[in-house]
């Protein structure tokens, strides 16, 4: 997704929408932000978002950050790539943090949402206002 054609929340969640569906992530900023990123917490499938509400959080070695809502709608896929999960095999397999480090607005998006009401978008930065917003704040 190119960052230019995104929403942006100023909590610095990025959203796509395409066919009503809203891709979510986190932005380079934010990550940057955070820095050495250790664990991920996504919601589960069907959780219901509200915008400008908590639905997971972040966590680095210096601090625990909540991720927050740009749009309201219901959870419907996750990036199973961020979290510690089991392979086939039973094994573990390690969380790949470094994704929102290496591609956030691609293979680091965090979860995926049925839209429930569009007309939030309109609450939304687009990328120009984002970088200001940035500029202007030190988080």
């Amino acid at each position: 997704m190119s960052p230019d054609q995104l929403k942006y929340s100023k909590t610095h969640e990025w959203v796509a929408i395409e066919d009503g569906i809203a891709t979510i992530g986190i932005t380079d900023f934010a990550v940057h932000l955070l820095t050495d990123l250790v664990f991920a917490e996504l919601p589960l499938l069907g959780k219901t978002l509200v915008q400008g509400q908590p639905f997971g959080e972040v966590e680095s070695v210096k601090a625990v950050s909540d991720l927050y809502a740009p749009i309201s709608g219901e959870v419907i896929a996750k990036n199973e790539r961020l979290t510690e999960r089991r392979g086939h095999d039973g094994k573990t397999i390690p969380a790949e943090l470094e994704l929102l480090t290496t591609s956030p607005f691609a293979e680091g998006w965090m979860i995926k949402a049925k839209v429930s009401n569009p007309a939030e978008l309109a609450n939304l930065l687009d990328q120009s206002q984002y970088k200001s917003h940035c500029e202007a704040s030190d988080h």
